[in-house]
Parts: structure tokens; C-alpha cells; sequence
């Protein structure tokens, strides 16, 4: 992927319902922190993450394994490094604040990854993790995406457990969406299904999500799980 697909990319996660719903998440969990602390975006992409990040005043460090998702993150302003999540360019005991949004289910030494994310952490730091879950919902699609699975809770639960992190969150998000994301995505994958959603799906999509958001849905079937942990003090 180049500078100018990364481009692409960027402008796609401004208005893809999904980004936008994670940039959501992200935000509210911040209002856990009394002041702003020093943050790693790891698996940054085209800074999606990052720049939530750095909007809510926290110092950012960004992680990607390609090199134009580094550059594209250093064009905004944000200090980043090329590198593999399985061993991150960074020091131990650095950051109040690690990130890894659905970065995970594309890692097959998934443990190793999650070590790395315990080493850079603070004692009393925070993790905020996004997988996809349930394999039952596998489907070209993920393979089009290069995950190599999704999670069950209990998974998530004992990767992050065995990190060495203290879980003290999983809940689900896009329980109202599943039965749909389910029937559509159990089909071949056309080049035009990884392209930008027509405006139309994609604001009902938009919509479902922020619904969602005020029921006490999280304990229900979703598509996405999201874990929040913390190192030991």
C-alpha cells in the first residue's frame, strides 16, 4: 500500500461507519483519564487512532509495519516507527495509553504481540483492545482483510490474561448489525465490497451503530469485541 492509497484509505475511515463508530469508543474511553497522558497507536494504518488521540491532548507515538503508513503519520504531525507489534521499536514502562484496534486478528504469534503491548505499558497503565469476533462469522471477507481469525470472549479474555494484564472490560458492539454483516459477508468477495460504501448503507449503518451505543447491549452476540486491561501497579 502507497502514500496515495494510504490517502484513500484516510479519507475512507472519515466517513466508513465502522471507523467512525470506533473513533466513538475510543473518545468515551478517554473520559476515564483525568489528564492526558503518553499514548501508543500500535498498528496505526492511516491514523485514525492517532488523531483522536492527539485531539484529546495526549502525546502519541505511532506503530505500523508499513513504512507509508509511518510517513503518512509523521505528514500529521505525529512521532511514529516502522515496526512488527511482535516487537515494537519502544522502550519498556513508557506509556500510560496502548492502542491495538483490530490489529490482532492479523497477527499469528497473537501472544507475542500481546507480551509486547504489557512491556511498553506503565505499571497501572491501560490497553484498549478491538477484535473481530466469533468464528461462526468467518467469511471471505476476512480473508479479503488478511485476518488470520476472530475471537470468542474467552479467547480474548485469556490472551489478554496472559499477557500479564488485568482485564476489566469485554463487551460487544455490533450486536444490532450482526444478523445483516453476517448475511452479507457470507458470499464471494467482490473487488467493489472493499471499496467506500455507498453513502446511503453507510449512514443506516452509522445510525445502527450510535443506536446501539444506548442500549446495554454488551454482553450480547456481536461482530466486534472490545477489551479494556490494565498492567499491574
Amino acid at each position: 500500500m502507497d502514500t496515495i492509497e494510504l490517502r484513500r484509505l484516510a479519507r475512507i475511515e472519515n466517513d466508513n461507519w465502522w471507523h467512525r463508530e470506533r473513533r466513538e469508543i475510543l473518545s468515551a474511553e478517554l473520559l476515564r483519564f483525568s489528564v492526558p497522558g503518553n499514548a501508543v497507536d500500535i498498528g496505526a494504518a492511516a491514523g485514525g487512532g492517532s488523531r483522536v488521540l492527539a485531539d484529546h491532548g495526549w502525546q502519541v507515538t505511532a506503530i505500523d509495519l508499513n513504512p507509508d503508513a509511518v510517513a503518512l503519520a509523521r505528514a500529521h504531525g505525529v512521532e511514529a516507527y516502522q515496526g512488527d507489534a511482535r516487537y515494537l521499536p519502544l522502550p519498556p514502562c513508557e506509556y500510560d495509553l496502548a492502542l491495538a484496534l483490530d490489529v490482532l486478528e492479523h497477527i499469528e504469534e497473537d501472544a507475542r504481540a500481546a507480551a509486547e503491548i504489557t512491556r511498553v505499558l506503565k505499571p497501572g497503565g491501560t490497553a484498549l483492545v478491538s477484535v473481530p469476533c466469533d468464528m461462526a462469522l468467518w467469511s471471505a471477507h476476512d480473508v479479503a482483510l488478511g485476518r488470520v481469525r476472530r475471537y470468542t470472549r474467552q479467547a480474548l479474555a485469556e490472551l489478554i490474561e496472559g499477557a500479564g494484564l488485568v482485564l476489566e472490560r469485554v463487551w460487544s458492539r455490533g450486536v444490532l448489525l450482526r444478523p445483516f454483516l453476517r448475511r452479507l459477508r457470507h458470499r464471494t468477495v467482490r473487488r467493489e465490497d472493499l471499496a467506500p460504501l455507498h453513502p446511503v448503507p453507510n449512514e443506516a449503518l452509522r445510525l445502527a451503530a450510535a443506536l446501539e451505543r444506548r442500549l446495554p447491549a454488551g454482553t450480547w452476540p456481536g461482530t466486534w469485541l472490545f477489551a479494556r486491561a490494565r498492567r499491574p501497579g
